[in-house]
């Protein structure tokens, strides 16, 4: 068994960008490797593609469900999600299990179809015309702030059909479930309980109200909806709405942000798209590989197995690095050169198997070269 010579789950790892040189090296030298962890047991670090996707494809035998941990690294059965706990909500269906998990995948899935989304876009762009709109006359603007973290938390209102004027709060909300252990957005336990009684009690004035006013957003979805042939519970609904609020936000933000700093890296790149728009779908899924804007999912053994020949215990953690998986070699030609043509293989960016994201087709459709070449302006960091 060979040891992880550095501590993956480190932040000062990421200060700079994702640590590709480590994982490039992992990959050739312990692509299944071993890592402690100080306040932990240590966990299985899978780097590359073909291991993450058998794992990601054997759900009963690599759980993701809240009672064996979860999906991320910290254990979900011991704090909860993001500090709300079990009698406040059910678990996300990110963290669940085949069958339960298919029966909350069908029950948003008509939010999420080709023609909802085809019937979005024409709002996207509204949207992106409107942001820009208010930049006018500014010789320079903060890209993330009004731009990528503000197109992704207004269609996550729409979604939702909440007032506009509301999507600051989501905004919060969404940082605080996502970013526990960041003290800019969450400087204190007590700030963020605050923070999470506040979305629950705003989630449940929004399920009282589409029980008397039913709409064709995903609140109402969601409350008029059946499990097992039961209505929803609204521990049920809550622990729902958490995984909406958190998925709606971070993922979309950083592709945008990132895909705009991938062409201004590389104008080549974004030259070809001016030239040749049949290239736009390829480019936004180019852009979420080249991102990863998920690193990493967690999933727990349940019973003996081997992953890429390694073998693993029943509890054991297993750390499904995506962001690794979209550089393999093995699978992508020259992995590290951004390439808006790129079509085959598939990329990792929005998982694989079993929780595959049902929002890819939304993400997809607001991918930073779309937003700028629609405007006709230049994309570029400022």
């Amino acid at each position: 068994m060979q040891i992880t010579p550095v501590d993956l789950k480190d932040p000062e790892l990421y200060r700079d960008g994702i640590p590709h040189q480590i994982f490039t090296r992992l990959r050739r030298e312990a692509p299944i490797s071993w890592n402690p962890e100080a306040n932990g047991c240590g966990f299985w670090a899978v780097t590359r593609y073909d291991d993450i996707v058998a794992v990601s494809k054997a759900p009963k035998v690599f759980s993701s469900a809240r009672e064996h941990g979860g999906h991320r690294m910290f254990d979900e059965h011991v704090v909860g999600v993001a500090g709300l706990g079990a009698n406040e909500a059910e678990a996300p269906m990110i963290s669940m299990d085949p069958p339960r998990h298919n029966h909350y995948r069908r029950m948003l899935s008509p939010g999420f179809s080709p023609a909802r989304i085809r019937q979005l876009e024409e709002r996207i762009h509204d949207r992106v015309r409107a942001i820009l709109d208010r930049l006018e006359g500014r010789d320079t603007c903060d890209f993330v702030t009004d731009i990528a973290a503000e197109l992704p938390i207004q269609m996550l209102a729409e979604l939702l059909s909440v007032p506009q004027e509301d999507r600051g709060k989501l905004f919060e909300w969404s940082n605080a479930l996502i970013a526990e252990d960041d003290p800019e957005y969450c400087p204190s336990p007590e700030v963020t309980a605050q923070k999470l009684a506040s979305m629950s009690g705003y989630a449940i004035t929004l399920w009282n109200q589409r029980v008397e006013w039913p709409g064709d957003d995903l609140i109402s979805m969601l409350v008029n909806s059946r499990i097992d042939g039961e209505p929803m519970t609204r521990e049920q609904y809550l622990g729902t709405f958490v995984l909406l609020v958190a998925a709606g936000n971070e993922t979309t933000r950083n592709s945008i942000a990132g895909g705009l700093l991938a062409l201004a890296e590389h104008p080549e790149q974004k030259r070809r798209l001016l030239d040749d728009p049949s290239l736009m779908s390829s480019a936004a899924s180019e852009i979420v590989r080249w991102v990863s804007p998920v690193m990493h999912m967690r999933r727990t053994a349940l019973e003996p197995a081997e992953i890429g020949g390694q073998p693993v215990r029943p509890g054991d953690k297993v750390i499904l690095w995506y962001c690794s998986a979209n550089r393999d070699e093995s699978v992508f030609d020259e992995p590290f050169r951004f390439d808006v043509g790129r079509a085959e293989p598939p990329h990792l960016g929005f998982g694989a198997g079993q929780h595959f994201c049902f929002g890819a087709r939304l993400a997809e459709a607001q991918d930073p070269f779309q937003l700028c070449r629609r405007l006709q302006i230049d994309p570029h960091p400022s």
